[in-house]
This record gives structure tokens, C-alpha cells and sequence, in this order.
């Protein structure tokens, strides 16, 4: 295993993504060599993290799994995590600033949100969720809430959405757009449009089980 004030090299590894991350150039790749629980992280800069084949694990429990507060510009790609709340955490990850935020074979599950969009970003963040399982949060799956003046949209493809309070809800200034994508078993609505905010299907989306019918009224907006 590795120690945080190690160079965070493939001979000399840190033990965290939060001490990998502070010896990581911007642009990097910060990358799980074995199987193991890498702590809680704030990111501020463009970077990726990959769990590659071992899948590395963040266990967040009464905390935020993965914070993204980084420049309007930046782009942040999280891919093969595993991030647990234990039933306390906060949000899996919730993205505060970026320009892009790429989440790709992830597994988010017993959080309080799953994936929580809060972005200040006046130019607008872009995030794409695919090939992600999100279960068992005891809030909303997925929750867009771009703050007054900012914007953010989401394509949700190939990724499922179980056993949560509410499936995905998009506020004002949000768009989400969803393809091939699971929403199922979760308590009340499985897809909830806010005010302007917008929500579209592509293809092969599946909708079911939620309460009471899946679909909140005035959920989907037309193509």
C-alpha cells in the first residue's frame, strides 16, 4: 500500500486520492493500482481518476464523496469508482464548478444524492453519465440545480437509476437528456422537471415501478 508523502509514482504510490491529487499536474491521470478505499476528494483543476480494472472504492460515509469545484474551463473525468455512503453520505458527487465533467462506469450507492449539480459556472458545465449505476439514495439519484445566471446540461446514456427517493430532477436552468437509461423502483418520481427546466428522451429509456406513475406531471419536455 501507499503512504500520502510519497511522490504518488507506480514504484513509490500515495495512500488517497486527496494526496494523489496534490502531486498531480492539472490535465493529469491519477490512476488505482490496487483494490482499496481512497478517501474523500476536492477537486480543482482538470484531472481524471481511474479505478481502472480494480475499480477503486471511496467510502463517504457522513461526507461528500468527490467535490468538483474547479474553473469554468476545467475538465474532470472520473472513471471505475465505487463511491459508498454507508447510508450517510452526503452526495456521491456533487459537482459545484467545471466546464465538463465526464463519470463513467461508476457506482454510487446509499448517499443522500447521488449525483448532485449546484454549478456556478456562467458559461454553463456539460456533464455526460454513462455506463453508471446509481442505488439506493435516500434523496434524489441525480439533482440538477444550477445556481441564478449559470446552466448545465446532462446526457444520461447506458446508466441506471434504483431505489432511490426520487429518480432524476432537473430545476431551472437545467437540461437533461436521457438514452438507453434506466429510472426503476424509486419511491416517488422517477424523472421530475422543475419549472424550466428541461428534460428529453432519446432512445430505449426505460421508466417503471416509481411512485406513482414514474413520471411527475409536465416532466418531459418535447424534442
Amino acid at each position: 500500500g501507499g503512504v500520502d508523502p510519497n511522490p504518488g509514482s507506480g514504484t513509490a504510490p500515495a495512500k488517497t486520492f486527496a494526496g494523489a491529487i496534490s502531486r498531480t499536474a492539472a490535465k493529469g491521470v491519477i490512476n488505482v493500482l490496487d483494490p482499496g478505499g481512497f478517501g474523500a476528494v476536492t477537486i480543482t483543476k482538470s484531472i481524471t481518476i481511474d479505478g481502472g480494472g480494480v475499480e477503486g472504492g471511496i467510502l463517504a460515509g457522513g461526507v461528500n464523496g468527490i467535490i468538483i469545484n474547479a474553473a469554468p474551463t476545467d475538465v474532470v473525468i472520473l472513471r471505475n469508482l465505487q463511491i459508498d455512503g454507508f447510508g450517510t453520505g452526503l452526495a456521491g458527487i456533487r459537482i459545484v464548478s467545471a466546464g465538463a465533467v465526464y463519470i463513467e462506469n461508476c457506482r454510487i450507492r446509499l448517499m443522500t444524492t447521488g449525483i448532485q449539480e449546484v454549478t456556478t459556472a456562467t458559461s454553463g458545465t456539460q456533464i455526460v453519465v454513462k455506463d453508471t449505476v446509481i442505488q439506493e439514495c435516500s434523496g434524489d439519484g441525480i439533482s440538477l440545480t444550477p445556481a441564478a445566471g449559470a446552466a448545465s446540461s446532462l446526457f444520461l446514456d447506458n446508466s441506471e437509476i434504483q431505489g432511490c427517493n426520487r429518480g432524476l430532477v432537473v430545476n431551472a436552468r437545467g437540461k437533461a437528456i436521457l438514452n438507453e437509461s434506466v429510472i426503476g423502483m424509486n419511491v416517488l418520481d422517477g424523472i421530475k422537471r422543475v419549472e424550466t427546466g428541461v428534460i428529453q428522451t432519446y432512445k430505449n429509456n426505460r421508466i417503471f415501478g416509481n411512485t406513482p406513475d414514474g413520471t411527475a406531471k409536465g416532466a418531459l419536455k418535447p424534442k
